[in-house]
């Protein structure tokens, strides 16, 4: 992106090159009058005199017109060029007529679309007014006509001191514009636009900017005294507070990282630890009153470890295994018993479904696995042969 440095001043080399004048042709009520003849013409009064004569031709003409059309408010015709004098006398400028369309023909440039008063017309179909005197710029070395002011209704278009009057207008009318183009200039750099940047991408960049303002400083933007310059300056004053408490933090305020690390990794390790005494008490005790199987010790420790009130909930509902809890020999092996043969498959089959078939005998129904690991991990049968 192309930025460019604000200018202060802007050169007045293209005021120098140029003065300013009017003239006079007769006129009539209708809608259409003629500004300038075609061709090279100079004033009754042998102006101009600081160029070789004035000229208008076609192409003049057609650069003249495309000026005139970028014009958005229509361009006065008033009574001896009083817009120009107001300033000086004081007196008001009402307006004869107004025009917005120029036409190139023939005989000169005309404008075609006059809308004049009642009061104007009354006085040019009376014979109160003659001439038409248009207020234009022209270069000094060519005489050739460059733009059109506006007009004016006179019975004198020679009047003594016009040409310093409308000259010094159409000063105020350039400064006007320099003014404008800095301004551009100036926008366009606190935007980060190009050089290059049309008045309507620079309008358009400004907007986004009033919006993203209003949207982040709502309270500040709606305010009636809001100043865009107290906004920025406070906002920046809160960067630079912030940016200094960073990097000078409060010891007091602070707890390093470390050591919150350090406390974390001890209340999780004690947390642990209360979780393994709470689990191993509820296992411990399930065992003792026979609602889980030895086997199924290492599963209830797992479970735990994931839902402790889980296993609180299935412990509570187990019934208890007589056979965990008393034995039918009153713990004396009975007589003529032998151990099992955990490895004769048939005979760990048969000890498992004697038991099944006891347990069943006093209400308590076991699967097969439990069973299986019950007589497996008994040192003593129940008296069953081997075959």
């Amino acid at each position: 992106m192309n930025r460019k440095t604000p200018k202060t001043q802007q050169s007045n080399s293209s005021v120098a090159k140029v003065n300013v004048a009017s003239c006079a042709i007769s006129v009539s009520a209708g809608n259409e009058i003629q500004l300038f003849p075609a061709g090279e013409f100079r004033a009754s009064d042998g102006r101009p005199k600081d160029a070789p004569h004035w000229l208008i031709n076609a192409e003049l003409a057609a650069a003249i017109i495309a000026d005139f059309e970028t014009r958005q408010n229509k361009t006065v015709i008033d009574y001896e060029h009083q817009t120009l004098l107001t300033t000086n006398n004081g007196q008001p400028a009402p307006a004869a007529a107004w025009f917005s369309k120029l036409e190139w023909r023939e005989s000169g440039l005309y404008a075609i679309d006059v809308e004049w008063t009642q009061r104007a017309t009354d006085m040019i179909e009376g014979g109160e007014y003659k001439y038409i005197s248009p207020v234009f710029t022209y270069d000094k070395k060519t005489g050739a006509i460059t733009s059109v002011l506006n007009a004016a209704l006179t019975n004198n278009p020679a009047l003594d001191g016009m040409d310093a009057v409308a000259a010094n207008q159409f000063l105020q009318l350039d400064n006007l514009e320099v003014m404008n183009m800095s301004l551009l200039e100036q926008l366009r750099w606190m935007l980060n636009l190009a050089v290059t940047a049309t008045e309507e991408e620079v309008i358009s960049g400004l907007q986004k900017a009033i919006d993203q303002i209003k949207a982040a400083a709502t309270s500040a933007a709606s305010a009636p005294g809001f100043d865009i310059v107290a906004l920025i300056k406070s906002q920046a004053d809160q960067i630079a507070n912030l940016t200094v408490a960073a990097a000078n933090p409060d010891p007091a305020k602070f707890v390093a990282v470390a050591a919150m690390k350090s406390i974390q990794d001890e209340l999780t390790a004690l947390k642990a630890k209360e979780l393994d005494r709470e689990i191993n008490e509820v296992v411990q005790e399930s065992l003792r009153a026979g609602k889980l199987l030895p086997a199924q010790e290492e599963w209830a420790r797992s479970l735990g470890n994931k839902d402790l009130a889980f296993l609180r909930s299935f412990v509570d509902s187990a019934q208890p295994i007589a056979a965990l809890v008393s034995t039918q020999t009153g713990g004396v092996p009975p007589v003529g018993g032998c151990k099992l043969d955990v490895n004769n498959s048939k005979a760990v089959a048969t000890a498992a479904r004697k038991y099944q078939l006891e347990q069943e005998s006093q209400g308590v129904m076991i699967n097969t696995a439990q069973a299986v690991n019950h007589v497996t991990q008994r040192s003593v049968g129940f008296g069953m042969p081997d075959s």
